[in-house]
């Protein structure tokens, strides 16, 4: 489903990407994981066509992002639902005008039918009964699953998680964990997960790939990555554990 090839980028002088290639196969969920500032955030912002690569291709069921342009582009887009790392709910809307935003905007579907998505989304994720509320209104974790029901109401083909657990406590993170796999065994969408926080997403995901240097230095399994002897791979592992406790 996304094909990640050799994919080179740059900022101001400094090189973030030096020949990432990356696969993953249809209905899987990948675990993209790595230390802050290795470019986790800016891989998941190629693949959803939002930056550019200066070479290389990310090409997603056949078609390449970086060369798409006006319909062939939205068209794409369309298929991608993103989950933002702060939610990215719009303020001055309630939480039914968040979620119907994306329908309204970008399909021609009546309001009936419109108000039907948005009220199945609030209620697979939760929040049945608080449409009406404000994102000041409501919990951290009720805004992570608000942005999540947002992403989803299009019915994705694939989706994008950065950071989904945080600036959340430990339970309501995993709770999330948890709302993220059903949705998946639910809609078997092809799925990322940026995260730090590889042992609470492993039981989910089917494979976990490990950014850095510029480059995927490790990939595999959970089991395949947790037996790893590689000195950075443990490092990393190592870190997150004093990060969990």
């Amino acid at each position: 489903m996304i094909q990640i090839e050799s994919l080179y980028k740059s900022f101001d002088g400094n090189e973030v990407f030096r020949g990432i290639s990356l696969e993953i196969p249809k209905g899987l969920i990948l675990a993209l994981i790595g230390r802050s500032g290795c470019g986790k955030s800016v891989l998941l912002k190629h693949v959803a066509g939002l930056i550019k690569p200066e070479r290389g291709r990310v090409v997603v069921e056949g078609k390449e992002m970086g060369t798409a342009r006006g319909r062939a582009l939205r068209a794409l887009r369309g298929r991608l639902g993103f989950l933002f790392q702060g939610g990215a709910l719009f303020d001055s809307m309630n939480l039914f005008e968040n979620v119907s935003f994306p329908l309204r905007e970008k399909t021609r579907l009546s309001h009936q039918l419109i108000q039907a998505r948005v009220l199945r989304e609030l209620e697979n994720v939760g929040l049945s009964g608080s449409e009406y509320k404000y994102p000041s209104q409501i919990s951290g974790g009720m805004v992570k699953r608000a942005a999540l029901a947002r992403a989803l109401v299009g019915d994705p083909e694939i989706m994008l998680f950065d950071e989904p657990t945080t600036g959340l406590d430990p339970v309501t993170g995993q709770s999330i964990i948890e709302l993220i796999d059903s949705c998946h065994q639910r809609l078997h969408f092809t799925g990322i997960i940026v995260t730090h926080e590889i042992s609470r997403v492993s039981p989910i995901v089917d494979r976990i790939a490990m950014l850095h240097e510029g480059v995927i230095w490790a990939e595999g399994t959970p089991s395949e990555f947790f037996a790893s002897q590689d000195p950075v791979v443990r490092g990393f592992l190592g870190d997150a554990a004093k990060d969990m406790s």
